[in-house]
């Protein structure tokens, strides 16, 4: 039976780094702007990030038609090119695909259930999923994630931009 998300990138989502077998997985939810998109491209290949699951509306690397974005390129410096990634219509098939293959979900997001960020040790195989700017991520992910992940603010704004979010929280909890 074929599954309904497109698989991009021919290469493992698996990285091998000491003789030791890591999945992470970096999931990007309905988020609008390309820019960021391709600067999370950038920083999980930095990071080590065995994969990018893009859901919902969020931007893939090629345009309609197949053709690479330059502007997705420009931002992400190529990385698009080395970082597996793939894409889901609907975040529910997202947390399936997650969730039968046994991965630690983290949900990093400002929610009344959430935990500091730097308290969070996760187990691998894991996945660390971003939404929307303005939305964030969606009541159904929180429901089902192994755990919130919050990113406390000091000063007057709510929130990080999501790229800035994605940066901070991945190099902390994974101790890059």
């Amino acid at each position: 039976m074929k599954s309904s998300y497109s698989r991009k990138v021919a290469s493992s989502a698996t990285r091998r780094r000491g003789g030791k077998t890591e999945d992470i997985f970096v999931v990007l939810h309905d988020i609008r702007s390309i820019h960021n998109v391709g600067s999370i491209f950038r920083t999980a290949n930095c990071l080590g990030v065995s994969e990018i699951i893009l859901a919902g509306y969020t931007p893939t690397p090629n345009d309609r038609f197949g053709r690479p974005r330059k502007d997705f390129s420009k931002v992400s410096l190529g990385t698009e090119k080395t970082t597996p990634w793939r894409q889901f219509p609907k975040i529910s098939e997202v947390l399936k695909f997650l969730e039968d293959r046994k991965v630690y979900i983290v949900a990093v997001e400002q929610a009344p259930n959430a935990v500091d960020y730097k308290k969070v040790k996760p187990k691998l195989p894991v996945a660390f999923i971003f939404g929307n700017e303005v939305g964030g991520v969606p009541s159904e992910v929180l429901s089902r994630a192994d755990v919130v992940a919050e990113i406390a603010m000091q000063g007057s704004k709510e929130s990080l931009n999501v790229s800035v979010a994605a940066g901070v929280a991945l190099a902390r909890m994974l101790g890059r």
